[in-house]
Parts: C-alpha cells; sequence; structure tokens
C-alpha cells in the first residue's frame, strides 16, 4: 500500500475534500499525502482532511498564495525543499507529557537500570535512545528517572540520544523551559530538585537544570533516513509514532531497531503499537508495550 492509493483512481480528484477560505481537493490531499509518505513514512488516508486543511490553510494564508493548488506546487517544486519540511512540521503530531505512560518508567527504574547502572560503575558503556523525543519530555522524564538512582551519573559513560524529524520542536527541546502545566505529572520534590522558575519573553516557566542536559545529545532524525550511528542502544523508547506509518513501514522500523538492540536490550512503544513481522518472534513481551530483544534466533 501506499499513500496515494488513499484515494481511488475512479473517484473525482476536483471533489472538497475540506472546505473553507481554501478549498482542499482530493487531488491535492493526495499530493500532501504522497509528500509526507515519501519523507517521512506518515500515512494519511481521507479521513484526516480536516487535519491537513486546519494546520496548512493558516500558513497558506501567511504565504499569501492563492491556495492549496499553488501550495501543491511550491512544495513539489526544488526552490520549495524548506517549505516542504515546513509542512511536515505542521503535519506531525507531537503531543507528549512527562512520564507519559508510567508503567514504562517503572520497569525502566525497578527492572532495567539496576544492572546499567552497575555495568556504568565498573567502567562499561550504556546507552538509551529516545526516538521520537518531541519537545524533550520524554527523554528528560529518562533522564529524571536515571538521576532518581545514579545521581552523578554524567560522570560516567552513560548516556541518553534523543532524536526527532522536527528541528523547531527539537529546539524546544534543547532549551528544557516548560509552562506549569507540563509539570504535572512531575512530583513536587522531583520538581524543586531538577527544575529552576524562571521568566521568558514575561511568561513564567520552568528550567531544566543542566545536570539533566548533560546526560542527552539531542539530533534531528527522519526514522526513515540515514541513521548515523552503529549502536547498539540498550534501551530504547519508541512511543505513538509508527501508529502514523502503514504496515510495511512499521516493519521497517521494527526491524532496524532488533538491529540496534543487543540481546536483552528493551524497547518501549505506545499504547496502541504492537511489534509485527518477521522479526516479532524476536522479541518477548515481557509487560504493557514492554520488550526485551531476544535475538534472531527467538530464545526465550
Amino acid at each position: 500500500m501506499t499513500a496515494l492509493s488513499m484515494s481511488d483512481a475512479r473517484q473525482n480528484p476536483d471533489e472538497i475534500m475540506a472546505s473553507g477560505e481554501y478549498p482542499l481537493t482530493r487531488r491535492e490531499l493526495s499530493q500532501i499525502a504522497a509528500m509526507i509518505y515519501a519523507d517521512a513514512g506518515i500515512y494519511l488516508n481521507d479521513t484526516k482532511a480536516s487535519l491537513v486543511y486546519s494546520r496548512l490553510s493558516k500558513h497558506i494564508r501567511q504565504l499569501g498564495i492563492s491556495g492549496f493548488r499553488e501550495y501543491c506546487e511550491l512544495v513539489s517544486s526544488p526552490h520549495g525543499a524548506a517549505e516542504r519540511k515546513e509542512m511536515l512540521s505542521f503535519l506531525t503530531t507531537n503531543f507528549t507529557r512527562f512520564f507519559r505512560e508510567n508503567h514504562h518508567f517503572d520497569h525502566l527504574r525497578n527492572e532495567v537500570l539496576p544492572d546499567l547502572i552497575n555495568r556504568a560503575k565498573n567502567g562499561g558503556r550504556v546507552r538509551i535512545w529516545s526516538a521520537a523525543c518531541s519537545d524533550g519530555q520524554e527523554p528528560y522524564s529518562i533522564a529524571l528517572t536515571v538521576l532518581s538512582m545514579l545521581p552523578n551519573a554524567a560522570d560516567y559513560d552513560f548516556k541518553i540520544l534523543a532524536t526527532d524529524i522536527d528541528p523547531k520542536i527539537l529546539a524546544l527541546a534543547r532549551a528544557g523551559a516548560y509552562d506549569e502545566a507540563a509539570l504535572e505529572t512531575v512530583s513536587q520534590p522531583m520538581r524543586k530538585q531538577w527544575f529552576s522558575e524562571v521568566s521568558i519573553q514575561g511568561r513564567r516557566k520552568w528550567q531544566v537544570d543542566d545536570r539533566l542536559k548533560r546526560l542527552i545529545t539531542f539530533n534531528e532524525l527522519n526514522l526513515l533516513g540515514n541513521w548515523p550511528f552503529k549502536g547498539p542502544f540498550d534501551v530504547i523508547f519508541c512511543r505513538n509514532v509508527v501508529i502514523y506509518f502503514d504496515e510495511p513501514t512499521q516493519v521497517k522500523i521494527w526491524t532496524r531497531f532488533a538491529e540496534h538492540l543487543p540481546v536483552g536490550g528493551h524497547l518501549y512503544i505506545g499504547h496502541s503499537e504492537r511489534v509485527a513481522g518477521d522479526v516479532k518472534d524476536s522479541f518477548d513481551n515481557i509487560g504493557i508495550t514492554t520488550y526485551r530483544y531476544l535475538g534472531r534466533g527467538g530464545k526465550r
């Protein structure tokens, strides 16, 4: 299946899929879907027409162009490469929160980190990857969990890699400054120890302590593109991401993760996701959306 198959060729390409200031036709929705699929593996079907319209129409107005037809011509042209990246930013969903799906962090703290911390203390290497980090709340939650057990983790070879496809959201992650509402799931003692209250452009924010930032490297990365690292990663978080991919793309991602995990490594995924494909038997489902990598033999 490809993104273009979302629209049957026999259907009217000029059918209005979302109306308003700039009507969005089936043809234009298909063009946008094909570009997003090619660039990021995100699968948009007809039910996403309203979402596409709501996220792009204001930007089209700001660009001063006539509508979605001219917009599609722009983002598909060589001189529209920057706008095409902008389109990806607009259409990427970045909902996140600190300690989202908290059972993963409980498992990390209780079942995984004791061995990893012992390895680090004995001079070993530890790597954790937040593979779709959004504005940073997931990797900072990982770092908070690590530091609750090993406050001087930055003194060891203990690193967290945080990546995302969207450079704008990565800038927010690197800044590490959050509204009060974002910290609702952070305990008061943890907030007091690892955040400081600041004013940014007249707005009250909570700033992540530099001791957390020292554990994390933020990099732009397309999960469908080249991964400029070899791994392995002891733990990979990739949650609520592959639900936006079609099945062949999902299987490709699971397979690539398997190639970057050691036997016994852990993978945490989203509540609506399941490891599938040929690599499925290489993972042992040991908890709610929690997997241990068994190796290619798949022996428990």
